[in-house]
């Protein structure tokens, strides 16, 4: 299963991708934003890739351009954690490697995943947050339709996420307009 836009393809990730995956997953800025603690090695990089990002539902996010990969998105199992979630509403979850901030991929790559969501399955409903430390992630939701649900959250499991609070955003779909 793959996905694309003009600029960047979402593919599943292939036990190859470690090192770009460490590249990024390592850096002391990224992981912490999303809630994650920095990868050690490379090992550590390719057992997420068998472990956690090894499902349907999560997604290497690769720069057609150069064809590397330089982020993740997903919703499901990869994404899990303690949000004020409906029934049957799963979690996205998404970061790319800091030399893409601000580049509008992972708005791209949301707007992606969310189309293929609503083509493919009968969810009506994503729940998402970030930490209020980063408010460029929760900007990213906004841009691709969630919105703010007004409750704050505290997940003391994601990494640095103890008194770290979680802006909590929602995106219904509307069942009646599923093209």
């Amino acid at each position: 299963m793959i996905m694309e836009t003009d600029r960047i393809l979402l593919r599943h990730w292939k036990d190859s991708d470690a090192k770009a995956l460490y590249k990024y997953a390592s850096d002391s800025e990224v992981g912490p934003r999303a809630g994650w603690q920095p990868h050690h090695s490379e090992d550590e990089s390719l057992e997420i890739i068998r472990t956690v990002f090894n499902n349907p539902t999560t997604w290497a996010i690769i720069l057609k351009e150069t064809g590397k990969v330089v982020g993740a998105i997903g919703y499901g199992p990869s994404c899990d954690c303690s949000l004020p979630s409906h029934e049957g509403e799963p979690t996205v979850g998404y970061w790319v490697g800091k030399p893409y901030w601000g580049m509008g991929i992972c708005t791209e790559a949301l707007n992606l995943m969310i189309s293929h969501i609503r083509k493919t399955t009968g969810i009506k409903s994503l729940i998402s947050g970030h930490f209020t430390d980063n408010p460029a992630s929760g900007r990213v939701m906004e841009k691709c339709g969630f919105v703010p649900t007004g409750e704050t959250a505290f997940d003391p499991r994601l990494y640095m996420g103890e008194g770290r609070p979680i802006r909590v955003l929602r995106l219904a779909f509307d069942m009646n307009n599923m093209s």
